[in-house]
């Protein structure tokens, strides 16, 4: 009872939270969700299938008939992926599993053996168990250099190197333990194997590129129903999640009613902390590093982003929306006979338009398999939802900042959220806060490079926790060795605990890298990074995370969403100064604040926005404040900076000194000079163009200055000056014109 009536509020925080905001699409009006599925979705519908499997190891989705085997890429996820055809013997079936170079086909026909095609020349062989007492719970495929294959069974690992020439398993290596089932995800490397009476003790092996680390035993924390009950935890209960390059570990405690988190290390697993649930069913997604927790039976999905250093989840708990889906008028008005070709079509869009059926398996980490209607679905963040469903706009911007799926879109709603919170005057200590998120940020993108060669994010691939029974490796349906049919739903997720982390963003190197600092433990180790052993990790831990495999996080390049002083002056302080919608000197705090920001970072500042500046306080006539700021470089000298003080000091000779000076300070000798003429200062100009080698003026500009001062001598003097300087001014027309010119005006005075 008490559990229903948490749901049933959970549901109405959802339909509060949904109606109090604007429509944004989909299904029924003033929908509104964070998670939302693309429609159409990715369609499986084989002839005679017996089922759906997930390949992590290569993204595939698998679905064999007596005779074949379909597969579909689902990396990059495509609706209209045609499926791959492969033709083997018939039998039956308990898992499927291509190798990674995609050139043999695994597939497990029952409990002591594993039949292998070769793909282009049709070879096969069978492994079998040697002993009876022992069966096989699920294998996978690996890129560690010392076996290609593990079998996991109940006595433990088998290592397995393939060799070609013979078309066989040799054994590398066995690792005896007591399995009652195991978890496992290629994006990971990691397999944690369950053990005990009430199978929370676990062993954990890490199988990369850079060879096999064994995790320390632990148990995972189970609480008690009544005083002599001993719950058994499930394979379904424990997922492998990696986000932000880091693996965690959740356990599903139904009794508490919570979800366990627990980090990796290479000597030790932290538990860290745990987060309420509210269904008896529980999934986990992983969508661009961040964390959706599925409530299942209340309908709705949670989110958190383990970055934030906070349990709290990022918004209210909302559906996931089904969008671009558009129902069949037909569906209204459905003829009563149910043989009725237009009935089924509607029938199937109706289907297809169910959201947490009673047969979705969620696939880690992102992909959704609709078993019943044979559909694949893809899991996205709404941004613009995300961010509207927040007051807190620092929090929001720092959550932007770190999403690379959609960077140019996190970095259009970060601008856009700028440039409202000043046209809607918020507090300028308010403003300051968020620019010190968004410079911070460009400041890191610089440090890392992404900024300019883009971002090589995780690669985000579904993949399936390896569960107990013939068919756990995986398996979509899962039988269980008790015998009792279950329906896995494998996902990941971490709990949002609070972590203590050296920076609040992440990036392409730093989200391989960086270290959440757990409870205090002390090691000699170096960091372990992807596989490989990290000797320049941060000092600020002596732990050891267990990070992902680097090769599955660098898929693709992305630009950063990372916004430059060059971007804010152009989307956010221009148009608001075009519009003259804030007063200039709101305006000016503001800016200066953004100053004050890229000082601490030491991000150089557009120089554009100085003059946007000294356009400002001119504009207001505040002469005096702009003389300070020149003078104690608040405003950063360059010639842009230094023409528009000349051009704003019409109506104040102290500015259009400060200008002129700033043209001699930065050694603009050129401008310098051309200032000095056109102030009527010409024979200045001539001894400065001497003395500084200046040869890039124009002699004509002197000339015409001297004769429209109407004095015969500066004209003679400008003459002999270039005639000088020069060398062959004097075959010139410039001199031929004005040494005339000279004479008629010695005429003129003469007569």
């Amino acid at each position: 009872m008490i559990r229903l009536k948490v749901q049933d509020n959970l549901r109405k925080m959802a339909w509060k939270a949904s109606s109090s905001q604007a429509s944004v699409g989909g299904l029924g009006s003033g929908a509104l969700s964070h998670v939302f599925i693309q429609y159409p979705p990715l369609r499986c519908n084989i002839p005679g299938s017996r089922g759906f499997y997930y390949d992590d190891g290569n993204k595939l989705l698998i679905s064999p008939t007596s005779d074949q085997i379909f597969s579909w890429k689902t990396a990059p996820f495509s609706p209209l992926a045609a499926p791959i055809t492969d033709s083997i013997t018939e039998g039956p079936i308990c898992s499927v599993r291509f190798s990674l170079d995609e050139k043999i086909i695994a597939v497990q026909r029952s409990n002591i053996s594993i039949q292998f095609w070769h793909r282009e020349t049709g070879e096969t062989f069978t492994h079998r168990c040697k002993s009876e007492s022992e069966s096989i719970l699920g294998f996978f495929w690996t890129d560690c250099p010392s076996c290609d294959i593990v079998i996991v069974k109940t006595s433990g690992l088998d290592l397995f190197a393939y060799d070609s020439a013979s078309k066989s398993l040799i054994l590398v290596e066995t690792k005896k333990l007591a399995v009652s089932w195991y978890v496992y995800t290629h994006e990971s490397r990691l397999i944690l194997l369950a053990s005990g009476m009430q199978c929370k003790t676990f062993h954990g092996f890490q199988l990369s590129s850079a060879g096999i680390i064994r995790l320390p035993k632990f148990e995972m924390v189970m609480a008690k129903p009544e005083a002599n009950s001993k719950p058994v935890l499930a394979s379904e209960d424990v997922y492998i999640v990696t986000v932000y390059g880091r693996i965690y570990c959740l356990q599903v405690d139904r009794v508490a009613m919570v979800l366990h988190s627990y980090r990796f290390y290479r000597d030790a697993i932290i538990q860290q902390g745990s987060l309420p649930i509210y269904s008896s069913k529980v999934a986990v997604s992983v969508v661009d590093n961040v964390l959706l927790v599925h409530q299942v039976d209340a309908k709705v999905v949670i989110l958190y982003d383990i970055f934030a250093d906070s349990r709290a989840p990022i918004s209210a708990p909302l559906p996931v929306l089904l969008r671009g889906f558009q129902r069949s008028d037909i569906s209204n008005s459905r003829p009563s006979t149910k043989e009725s070709e237009s009935s089924e079509a509607s029938d199937s869009n109706d289907n297809e338009a169910i959201i947490y059926g009673a047969d979705w398996t969620f696939l880690v980490p992102d992909l959704i398999c609709d078993i019943a209607n044979k559909l694949l679905w893809k899991n996205h963040l709404d941004l613009e939802a995300i961010s509207v469903s927040s007051s807190e706009v620092p929090l929001v911007l720092e959550f932007l900042q770190r999403r690379k799926l959609e960077a140019n879109k996190a970095k259009q709603l970060c601008l856009a959220i700028m440039q409202t919170m000043i046209l809607e005057r918020r507090p300028i200590t308010m403003v300051a806060k968020a620019m010190d998120v968004l410079v911070t940020s460009y400041s890191l993108s610089l440090k890392t490079g992404s900024y300019f060669k883009g971002i090589k994010t995780e690669r985000t691939p579904s993949s399936v926790p390896n569960v107990s029974g013939p068919g756990q490796a995986t398996d979509v349906f899962t039988s269980r060795t008790d015998g009792k049919s279950v329906q896995h739903e494998p996902s990941t997720g971490v709990n949002s605990v609070s972590f203590s982390r050296p920076s609040t963003y992440s990036s392409s190197e730093t989200e391989d890298n960086c270290i959440f600092e757990p409870s205090k433990i002390s090691s000699n180790d170096t960091q372990f990074v992807g596989g490989k052993v990290d000797a320049s990790a941060e000092s600020s831990t002596t732990d050891n995370p267990l990070n992902a495999s680097v090769s599955e996080q660098q898929e693709s390049q992305l630009t950063s969403p990372a916004i430059s002083p060059d971007e804010m002056y152009r989307s956010v302080f221009a148009p608001i100064e075009e519009e003259m919608t804030v007063e200039p000197s709101y305006l000016v705090a503001i800016i200066l604040e953004f100053f004050r920001c890229a000082n601490l970072e030491r991000v150089k500042v557009h120089p554009s926005l100085y003059v946007l500046t000294i356009q400002l306080l001119a504009r207001s006539e505040q002469y005096a404040e702009l003389s300070l700021f020149i003078i104690n470089k608040v405003i950063e000298p360059s010639k842009e900076v230094a023409l528009q003080l000349l051009e704003s000091g019409r109506q104040s000779l102290q500015i259009r000194k400060l200008g002129s000076d700033m043209l001699r300070q930065l050694s603009l000798n050129h401008d310098y000079v051309l200032l000095l003429v056109q102030d009527g200062y010409y024979l200045e100009a001539l001894r400065y163009a001497r003395k500084h080698k200046v040869t890039t003026i124009r002699p004509s500009l002197f000339l015409e200055a001297a004769f429209t001062s109407n004095d015969s001598q500066h004209l003679a003097a400008v003459l002999r000056f270039f005639s000088d300087f020069i060398p062959g001014f004097r075959s010139t027309s410039d001199f031929f014109t004005y040494y005339n010119v000279l004479n008629e005006m010695s005429s003129s005075v003469t007569a």
